[in-house]
């Protein structure tokens, strides 16, 4: 079993803990925060051994991993930290905000012989695995287009000074939040993107950042993607993918966290669309157990290099594209 530290014990932070605490593969067993005494409860209730620093943990050798849940521009330092002290590392989304950034990150990891973690758990959503099947199909043709909008207002009685609202740590809406796992999933299956142009807009929130951005891309095999991101409404969340030949859509019934089902519907050309449900489940579990199972050479992490490392450079160029209000090349 791989003995895991966590970096950062703010909201995800301790969703993660109670997510493994039943696993058989990874378990989260000591963690540090900027302040123990608001913690306290919560470390004794799960048995967590607490850190005063971040070194401390890292120099701890019962600690095989670290898994960091901190705000966006201190990850690049706090993993190459962790990988100096040979710790292997899962970082929460997006891994940073520059491709230079992530690019250093994963050179350094590779020396290393690590194998880095991501938190993009919605690849491990059986209703989304069943999409990429889909759209991997002879039956499903010519990729044409795909598009999503994750939009949800969990976020939104955060104070406007917070930092997942500020350009510094979350730029272009809520792409942060939730876009990036669209971007992600558009990467897997439908390629590598060739451009893109975003724009953002505030409309009831106060956030620095904006409370919706809205992306258009061209991928390198003629196909153009389009996404909407929202932070200021119910929750929603759709993918959908045209070829020539079917067009293929997953729907949330609940926000991922709350384990709830997902339909899949697809049509053939000349067909009735076809329904599916898929159970519940916790894909924020399956994404670290594989990510351990990796470490142990059991199996191959899903994420290639290149995929971690264009994710990242799509965001980035959102961000540039939204304050030039221009096209941007990748």
């Amino acid at each position: 079993m791989i003995k895991a530290g966590l970096l950062g014990l703010g909201w995800w932070g301790k969703i993660i803990i109670k997510t493994l605490e039943n696993s058989d593969d990874i378990r989260v067993v000591a963690a540090s925060s900027r302040s123990k005494e608001k913690h306290r409860s919560f470390l004794s209730e799960n048995n967590i051994i607490f850190f005063d620093t971040y070194q401390d943990m890292l120099k701890d050798d019962s600690i095989d991993a670290i898994i960091i849940c901190t705000p966006n521009t201190q990850h690049e330092e706090q993993v190459l930290q962790a990988i100096h002290f040979n710790k292997q590392v899962f970082c929460e989304k997006p891994l940073t905000l520059t491709k230079k950034s992530a690019e250093k990150i994963i050179q350094a990891s590779k020396n290393a012989g690590l194998v880095l973690g991501i938190g993009h758990e919605r690849r491990f959503d059986p209703a989304m695995e069943r999409l990429k099947s889909l759209i991997e199909d002879k039956k499903f043709g010519e990729k044409m287009h795909i598009e999503a909008n994750w939009s949800h207002d969990i976020l939104a009685a955060l104070e406007p000074n917070n930092w997942r609202g500020s350009n510094q740590e979350a730029p272009a809406g809520g792409m942060t939040g939730t876009g990036v796992h669209m971007t992600d999933l558009f990467i897997s299956m439908f390629g590598s993107v060739d451009g893109l142009f975003a724009q953002s807009s505030s409309q009831v929130l106060d956030f620095e950042t904006g409370d919706l951005s809205v992306l258009m891309l061209k991928f390198k095999n003629g196909a153009t993607g389009q996404l909407s991101v929202i932070s200021k409404t119910p929750y929603y969340c759709r993918i959908s993918a045209f070829g020539d030949k079917m067009w293929a859509e997953v729907r949330d019934l609940k926000h991922p966290m709350y384990k709830a089902e997902n339909e899949l519907t697809y049509c053939l050309i000349g067909d009735d669309p076809v329904k599916e449900l898929f159970p519940a489940t916790d894909t924020i579990k399956r994404n670290l157990e594989d990510w351990s199972r990796a470490i142990r050479g059991k199996i191959e992490y899903r994420f290639t290099d290149d995929q971690k490392i264009e994710n990242v450079a799509i965001l980035e160029a959102m961000d540039k594209s939204i304050k030039s209000k221009d096209w941007v090349k990748l």
